[in-house]
């Protein structure tokens, strides 16, 4: 399937508005003064809302999950194979990125999916029924992952010259936006004094509102792609190079950084109330510890990205994220309830290896073409990747009885992850080695 992307990429910089130059020299930026102004900022503020909308459907169905199952007659092992779903969609639709990205451009994607993401969000509640639920999730999912592939595109193409500020925006958006959903989905709906169906459907309405905006950069996009593809390809040379994605190294070391470092994130974010539990935790500090995971990631998010792109190799910020996360997980060995606001602190600091993780995707090709395939692969594959990691945890739960192996298993997962944020961090491109 990589490789029929790869193909229908050849001619993806004339589809997107701002493709990136061929040399290792960045193009100067476009200038940003007079009618270029107003655009730039509908285009920072698109996407902030795409970023906010590409995990309430995610973080509220977990708020509510206990509701959803009783009101659909759920089975306990549905409801589980339920929070696997989501990396499963992102895998999958997120091959067809390319292709679309390809044939309509970056811009009008976004638009589709967030568009989706308003539909599948709005009508999953009252479709009744299991399989009318998890269709419709899919098609919210499908959204959230065409999203997911274009967003670093977006932000190299329209941003050449901000690559790390603007990826830390929008990975500072993302992560609030999944923390907001998480925490308000209960108190909303109970305020509203409404049921879990309303309380799910209520976040279509934010994905309602950057479709439209979105639809408005789409509609400006020609005229705006065409001004900075001026400025931007002045003096560059096209991409040469056929080849797929999957001969090259760096690809595949982001493939597999990206897959380990969600693992570990899914795994945090689908167990670690559990873990808090087990340990003694009341059920209501469980979840504002593992809500707090999230919200240390917010500043982080915006700050790594930033760093990231001054410094000529990232994998230092590999290998220091990593060695919060060992420390956050021997200390859940060792005592999960006396020091468990400082756990989750440090684990917080370490699923902050996302954002770096979409910054190298950034820094890692020179192309239009070239960043679509590259991100497209990258998440796709790491998504793949990460199915396993939480079914994995749970089983090795239920077969030991507690929590010691498990969390050896995310320990030991912190391994190769440094080895691939090592060999992901260094200072070359994908078009070099294809």
């Amino acid at each position: 399937m990589a490789h029929t992307a790869d193909e229908d990429l050849t001619a993806a910089d004339a589809a997107a508005p701002a493709p990136v130059p061929a040399t290792g020299t960045p193009a100067p930026a476009p200038r940003r003064d007079g009618p270029a102004r107003p655009r730039t900022l509908l285009l920072a503020v698109g996407l902030v809302l795409a970023a906010l909308n590409l995990r309430p459907a995610i973080t509220s169905l977990g708020a509510l999950m206990k509701e959803v199952k009783a009101g659909l007659g759920m089975s306990g092992a549905l409801a589980g194979l339920l929070t696997s779903v989501p990396t499963l969609c992102f895998a999958v639709f997120g091959l067809a990125a390319p292709r679309l990205a390809r044939r309509w451009g970056p811009a009008p994607v976004v638009c589709a999916g967030m568009a989706f993401i308003a539909a599948g969000l709005a009508l999953r509640p009252f479709a009744g029924g299991i399989p009318a639920f998890l269709a419709l999730s899919a098609l919210a999912l499908a959204g959230i992952a065409v999203s997911n592939v274009l967003m670093p595109v977006v932000v190299k193409r329209w941003f050449p010259d901000r690559v790390g500020p603007m990826t830390g925006l929008y990975s500072m958006a993302l992560s609030g936006g999944a923390g907001v959903a998480g925490a308000a989905t209960v108190p909303l709906t109970h305020a509203m004094g409404s049921t879990w169906k309303s309380g799910l459907a209520m976040w279509a309405a934010l994905a309602a509102v950057a479709s439209l905006t979105w639809l408005a950069i789409s509609a400006r996009g020609r005229s705006a792609g065409d001004e900075t593809a001026s400025a931007a390809t002045s003096g560059a040379a096209p991409e040469t190079t056929g080849k797929s994605i999957t001969r090259s190294t760096t690809a595949w070391a982001l493939a597999l950084f990206f897959g380990l470092q969600a693992t570990g994130a899914y795994i945090v974010m689908g167990w670690l109330p559990v873990i808090f539990r087990d340990a003694g935790v009341s059920a209501s500090t469980a979840g504002v510890l593992a809500a707090m995971t999230m919200v240390v990631g917010v500043p982080l998010a915006f700050a790594l990205p930033r760093l990231a792109a001054r410094l000529p190799h990232q994998g230092i910020l590999a290998v220091t994220l990593a060695v919060f996360g060992l420390a956050g997980y021997a200390g859940l060995w060792l005592a999960p309830k006396d020091g468990a606001w400082v756990w989750v602190v440090l684990l917080g600091v370490s699923n902050s290896a996302f954002p770096l993780a979409l910054t190298m995707i950034g820094m890692r090709a020179r192309t239009g073409a070239g960043m679509v395939r590259l991100s497209a692969f990258a998440q796709s594959v790491g998504y793949l990747i990460s199915i396993p990691g939480p079914l994995l945890v749970g089983w090795l739960n239920d077969r030991t009885g507690g929590w010691n192996w498990p969390i050896a298993l995310m320990a030991a997962l912190m391994v190769p992850q440094i080895v691939c944020g090592l060999l992901a961090g260094r200072n070359r491109t994908v078009e070099d080695e294809l």
